[in-house]
């Protein structure tokens, strides 16, 4: 996908007001700024950001329940997808960063967009946030699968819509937590990379056999 190709497709699927377009371009040119002095995204993808990075985050909103979500979007970094979601829908979201640098930036991205008031910054490890209920969990190269669900399982309920990027690897790593995970996932095929695959769907929890495991080893102590 060209970046032209790119930007069709965004106004094709989503209505982008000539407001929100304005501040798709003030971000891109923000974050190019930022790139200079520290490593946001990779430098190869530069010339790509509408397809490598709008665009990417953009396909998600399409397997999103209509309305505003109350949205975490796990190790942020350059914004993306939660900057992306928040300038193109009504939700609010969370992110969830851990890095100094990256929250400085964050907060000055949100500033500029003026997103203050639907975009709260966790600066701090996920294992320090307050737990609660999110409606959507999106994360885009924040961890394996497995780690991802026993950092962030608790932020879910079974309505919970999980959002994850998860490249070529998509198949292999939901197969892989199967023995101790239980949802329904389907991978859905990403806009940018056809053979890259999205996880989308719901946890419901541990398998009976890790959940009794636990409550042994609980008892123990």
């Amino acid at each position: 996908m060209t970046e032209e190709e790119a930007r069709r497709w965004l106004k094709d699927h989503f209505t982008v007001s000539r407001e929100t377009e304005e501040k798709l371009e003030t971000f891109i040119a923000f974050l190019k700024r930022e790139a200079e002095s520290q490593n946001l995204i990779a430098a190869s993808t530069l010339a790509h950001i509408w397809d490598r990075h709008i665009v990417d985050s953009a396909q998600l909103l399409r397997f999103c329940p209509e309305g505003p979500q109350n949205w975490i979007d796990l190790g942020s970094g350059a914004g993306f997808p939660g900057l992306v979601v928040a300038l193109l829908g009504p939700h609010r979201v969370t992110l969830v960063e851990s890095r100094g640098r990256r929250i400085d930036y964050l907060q000055r991205a949100v500033a500029l967009l003026d997103l203050e008031s639907r975009v709260t910054i966790a600066g701090m490890p996920l294992e320090r946030v307050e737990t609660a209920p999110y409606s959507v969990i999106s994360a885009r190269a924040f961890a394996p699968l497995d780690r991802l669900f026993d950092l962030a399982a608790r932020f879910s309920t079974n309505k919970t819509l999980w959002l994850l990027p998860k490249g070529r690897n998509a198949a292999k790593e939901w197969e892989g937590v199967q023995p101790v995970w239980r949802g329904e996932f389907r991978i859905e095929s990403s806009v940018t990379d056809a053979e890259a695959g999205i996880l989308v769907g719901h946890l419901t929890g541990k398998t009976e056999k890790h959940t009794a495991a636990a409550a042994k080893r609980h008892q123990r102590r």
